[in-house]
């Protein structure tokens, strides 16, 4: 019985794969406004059952590729905070992957820029951000912070500073890469979290 249930999630994982894959190809042509859902099958070459038992519609599709991120983020997270024995090793575990992540998307988030979907994908961006962001506040102010930084401001100040950031960096102002953006952003988020602790 296990068997089954592991070839199935592979094949379940190989059509999102190729489900996800065309819409980020076609995207790269064409925008995500103008896309149809028969676009996504025949280039994913699915039927469209095979498309609605996995996603409810395009937006859908969009949406889920955060899930897998979300996920991965949350696993990495998990590990600083439990190998780390400072403060600084165990906080922003994410945040070179959230860099890396957005690079590796440098084209799609550009052809996104300025539209509906592209505002939706940086709301998804930001509000992972946040939540992440939480948590390592949690962690390192927990209830020892200074009673005059609340730490839901200290979360938002910090989140703030590392999506203001991914945008300067998407931007093209600056050729840094994601392992220096990321250096730059812990260089200045770390004493603001150390700030909110005294």
């Amino acid at each position: 019985m296990a068997k089954t249930v592991r070839r199935q999630d592979r094949r379940v994982e190989r059509t999102q794969h190729l489900i996800r894959g065309a819409l980020l190809s076609l995207i790269k042509e064409k925008g995500f406004e103008a896309l149809t859902v028969q676009e996504i099958i025949d280039r994913a070459n699915v039927g469209r059952a095979t498309f609605y038992a996995h996603f409810d519609n395009k937006d859908d599709l969009l949406v889920s590729g955060f899930d897998d991120l979300r996920a991965s983020l949350k696993a990495l997270q998990r590990e600083a905070m439990s190998r780390g024995r400072t403060v600084e090793e165990r906080v922003f575990g994410f945040s070179q992957e959230v860099f890396a992540h957005t690079h590796e998307y440098r084209d799609i988030f550009k052809v996104m820029a300025g539209k509906r979907s592209g505002a939706a994908v940086q709301r998804m961006l930001q509000k992972l951000v946040v939540d992440l962001v939480r948590e390592d506040v949690k962690e390192a102010v927990g209830r020892r912070g200074n009673n005059a930084v609340p730490p839901e401001g200290v979360v938002h100040f910090l989140a703030g500073a590392l999506f203001g950031l991914l945008m300067w960096w998407m931007g093209g102002k600056t050729r840094l890469s994601a392992t220096e953006i990321n250096t730059l952003f812990r260089k200045l988020a770390i004493p603001a979290l150390q700030a909110a602790r005294i």
